[in-house]
């Protein structure tokens, strides 16, 4: 989907909001969800209230990207959040499209982009639902997917956990810039085109075009869940997303941890 120019073209049938500052996307998106009928981006030049994985703060100065996809899906939950991998290569696919190299980029599970082994890109997923029956029989009403992306700025490195991924950004790694605008547009597009290929074929070619790209597979990780820390060899991942870590007890399956290299 490109233009003319071999611009990205905005996909057909999405809509987009454009908001100067707003506390964050995901929860403006989240408030305009039951008056929002069709999928719709929601870009913010600034966020002030802008949050990561477990309610951490993320950091938004003026530059860079900070946006929300809010969709009505009508999946179970656990397909849903699948979605967050569909994120993840369409966040790749749009880095690509504005002339990041390829050998440049690698996607670390759960939910990251990294960029010259830094962290360049974080994929949030939130979601509400109408009570169901039972516990388990919720059904989602709209799901926010939100996504930052370190365009022309990042955090200090001693502002991130020891251990983790050093931040970086677009600019100082490769020297490019590129509106917040224009990256949505590059981001949007390439979205349409995987939601389409997930929504029609499932997980399996999601699942199989992002171990391609994964970080350190085959490579001993730390596994943190909690307080516990699970040492292992990071092997693939299955049908449902888990984390496949080999260990000393055989494999075991890890639904949701930070992961360490």
């Amino acid at each position: 989907m490109f233009g003319k120019a071999g611009r990205a073209a905005w996909p057909a049938g999405v809509g987009r909001v454009i908001l100067p500052s707003i506390d964050s996307t995901n929860a403006e998106a989240m408030r305009r969800a039951p008056q929002v009928s069709g999928p719709c981006w929601f870009l913010a030049e600034e966020q002030t209230a802008g949050r990561g994985r477990r309610a951490r703060p993320w950091i938004s100065p003026r530059g860079n990207l900070y946006a929300t996809l809010l969709l009505h899906p009508t999946e179970p939950p656990q397909t849903v959040a699948l979605r967050s991998f569909v994120a993840a290569l369409s966040l790749r696919d749009a880095l690509l499209a504005i002339g990041v190299p390829a050998d440049t980029l690698a996607l670390k599970w759960p939910n990251d982009v990294l960029l010259g082994g830094g962290k360049v890109a974080g994929i949030l997923l939130e979601s509400q639902s109408a009570p169901g029956t039972r516990p388990d029989a919720a059904r989602m009403t709209a799901l926010a997917i939100g996504i930052g992306v370190n365009l022309i700025g990042h955090p200090d490195a001693t502002a991130v956990e020891p251990g983790a991924v050093l931040p970086v950004s677009v600019q100082s790694q490769t020297g490019l810039q590129i509106p917040p605008e224009d990256f949505l547009t590059a981001l949007a597009s390439a979205y349409a085109g995987w939601e389409e290929i997930f929504a029609a074929q499932g997980f399996a070619p999601i699942r199989t075009a992002w171990l391609a790209q994964a970080a350190r597979l085959g490579t001993t990780i730390r596994a943190r869940t909690g307080t516990q820390d699970r040492m292992g060899v990071f092997e693939t991942i299955d049908a449902d997303g888990n984390l496949m870590l080999r260990m000393a007890e055989g494999m075991v399956a890890i639904p949701a941890a930070e992961v360490f290299f």
